[in-house]
């Protein structure tokens, strides 16, 4: 699995499947974020799949899909009180770049 650590609590990654969930959980991660909307590729797993599975592992779960501005400023209010509320945090999308951007916005918030 391919990530980026952005700081010591949050790591940023391109789009996971069902089965990476048991690593992120067994690298320490507390929460899990998708800022990738459903159906952007006909490829991706959705959501409900990835955080079912997260939801068994025990992680907690922030579904912050992203396709316009007005999107990213929400999303960037949801990041912030994720990050808040675990201890690691990791975010994916199709790439982990929204991610970034969203985790940079939330930190300009702070």
């Amino acid at each position: 699995m391919d990530m980026s650590k952005l700081d010591d609590h949050v790591t940023v990654a391109p789009q996971i499947a069902v089965a990476d969930v048991a690593e992120i959980k067994a690298l320490g991660y507390t929460g899990l974020m998708c800022n990738r909307p459903d159906g952007e590729d006909p490829s991706q797993p959705a959501w409900a799949e990835i955080e079912a599975a997260a939801q068994e592992a025990g992680l907690k779960t922030y579904f912050l899909p992203v396709q316009s501005r007005p999107e990213a400023e929400i999303a960037a209010e949801g990041f912030a009180k994720a990050m808040e509320e675990n201890d690691k945090l990791f975010a994916y999308c199709r790439s982990g770049t929204r991610c970034q951007l969203i985790y940079q916005a939330a930190k300009a918030r702070a």
